[in-house]
């Protein structure tokens, strides 16, 4: 139905910058909503950043407000998380998911996931 493919991902170090991008194909006029989620070693999956496709309206998560930002690219179909001043705790494999609801924040909201990017950050 919709395909989504991460990438970005990779070992940066303390207070540096990582820019993921996520490129959706398949029934795509169907997608409202884009996220980004995140899962660190023994955590569960938490709601990181999402924006509506046609109005861009955005939405964070407090512990990465002010330090990520959501985008995205609708002739491409790419949606980007443009993460800075990167911290340790910042270190998870980061999902990009679709939902059919409008702004959708919660993990059971959404319909589609890739298949997921490792983030490492050192300190």
């Amino acid at each position: 139905q919709v395909q989504l493919v991460e990438s970005g991902g990779g070992l940066v170090q303390a207070g540096g910058s990582l820019k993921l991008a996520c490129a959706a194909s398949g029934r795509t006029a169907s997608m409202y909503t884009m996220g980004w989620f995140r899962q660190a070693p023994g955590k569960e999956r938490e709601f990181v950043a999402a924006v509506s496709w046609s109005g861009g309206r955005t939405n964070y998560a407090d512990s990465v407000n002010g330090r990520f930002t959501i985008s995205r690219d609708n002739a491409k179909n790419t949606v980007y998380l443009q993460m800075n001043s990167l911290k340790p705790e910042d270190t998870a494999v980061y999902y990009c998911a679709a939902s059919l609801q409008i702004r959708a924040s919660a993990l059971r909201e959404y319909h589609y996931w890739g298949q997921g990017t490792q983030v490492s950050v050192s300190s």
